[in-house]
């Protein structure tokens, strides 16, 4: 989970989602049939969450939302909101964590936060499953 293109400008990271993960452990081949994205950054999107709602990141004039003056804008909160109250995951947070302690750390983190105990896999943000070895709770 490295890679920091698959830290989305508006802090989500993409490495957590269950359409990354799907499509890493290629899961449509165990019969889970999920639309597969390989994050926004290296799709070409500057991202799918803010790109609609905010000029600079649809055209890429930011690469993340703390450049921005507004940050954290009305969509952010409403956005983090939901990811916090669904997911248990923060958008700001991860925002400023990279601000404030820079991009190699907070990706450290993450890796150490998000995962699995029992195969070190990745541990989907949105259903708390390792995609590498609890396909079977996710029924």
């Amino acid at each position: 989970m490295k890679d920091e293109r698959l830290i989305a400008p508006c802090g989500m990271n993409c490495g957590l989602c269950v359409a990354y993960l799907g499509q890493k452990n290629d899961i449509s081949k165990k019969g889970f049939h999920r639309t597969y994205c390989p994050g926004c950054i290296p799709r070409g999107k500057h991202c799918t969450h803010m790109a609609d709602s905010c000029e600079k990141v649809g055209l890429g004039l930011v690469r993340f939302c703390t450049e921005c003056g507004d940050y954290p804008c009305r969509r952010l909160k409403q956005l983090d909101k939901r990811y916090r109250d669904k997911y248990h995951m923060s958008m700001i947070r991860n925002l400023n964590e990279i601000r404030e302690k820079g991009m190699d750390a907070f990706l450290q983190s993450q890796e150490e936060k998000w995962n699995c105990p029992d195969c070190g896999g990745t541990i989907c943000c949105h259903n708390g499953l390792c995609l590498s070895c609890d396909l079977d709770l996710w029924l």
